[in-house]
């Protein structure tokens, strides 16, 4: 194929996945009370990981702009439509690129893109059912003062609300991640074992950082450091 012939190519790939991203967007905004009901559940009481661990805790969320719930419930839909729809957009990506792969290759990308997709979903549910909820419940109630009362805004809370579950999805990558330098030779076991005690207290500051007691602090320290673990498992027996 010429360089016009790839790059045409590239732009009928980039025009499906636009597409595909636009419809699911729309989808998405379509079904705003669906969509809502599922933002806005870690600030009901009723939510499975506060009966759980029997918190006491209700958030009344409050708007302070003109346009501020339209331009929100925009930014929710094609956020929430970019996360959906992105698995079909690395598909349109992976065909594009797959043929200048050899077969051996190929067989490699597939399994780090299968674990990757898996282990970031499963890293945002992670994050949507745990991580955030006591994030949220931990900054609510905290003050500086007791003249300070917390009154959190729309925005402030879908702000919250992405960035910690997308943290939570990109952290879940740290295998992938480590299995791809340990195969370039940039990492091994022995120095991942080596740091362990560090990696450790890394987990234990960081749990701190986004739990209020210790029940939820060791919970996720032990899901954070049992990524640790995985990547010294992920890494070639050889390094």
């Amino acid at each position: 194929m010429s360089f016009w012939d790839h790059l045409d190519v590239l732009r009928w790939t980039i025009i499906r996945s636009g597409i595909v991203y636009v419809i699911v967007s729309l989808a998405l905004f379509s079904f705003k009370t669906f969509l809502f009901d599922v933002v806005l559940a870690p600030a009901d009481s009723n939510f499975i990981i506060y009966k759980l661990f029997k918190v006491n805790f209700a958030l009344k969320l409050i708007n302070i702009e003109v346009a501020a719930q339209f331009l929100t419930h925009l930014k929710v839909a094609f956020i929430g439509g970019f996360v959906i729809s992105f698995p079909y957009i690395a598909y349109e990506i992976w065909k594009f690129i797959s043929p200048a792969l050899y077969e051996k290759e190929k067989k490699i990308a597939v399994k780090v893109l299968v674990a990757a997709f898996f282990l970031f979903y499963i890293g945002a549910l992670i994050g949507y059912f745990l991580i955030f909820p006591l994030a949220l419940n931990f900054f609510q109630q905290y003050s500086v003062s007791e003249l300070i009362t917390n009154t959190i805004s729309l925005d402030s809370y879908i702000s919250l609300f992405f960035s910690m579950i997308l943290l939570v999805g990109v952290l879940f990558e740290f295998p992938v991640l480590i299995f791809l330098l340990s195969s370039i030779g940039l990492v091994n076991r022995p120095m991942l074992r080596k740091y362990r005690r560090h990696a450790f207290v890394a987990t234990v500051i960081l749990g701190v950082i986004i739990t209020s007691d210790p029940f939820s602090l060791t919970i996720v320290t032990l899901i954070l450091y049992g990524l640790y673990e995985i990547s010294i498992y992920v890494c070639k027996k050889g390094s």
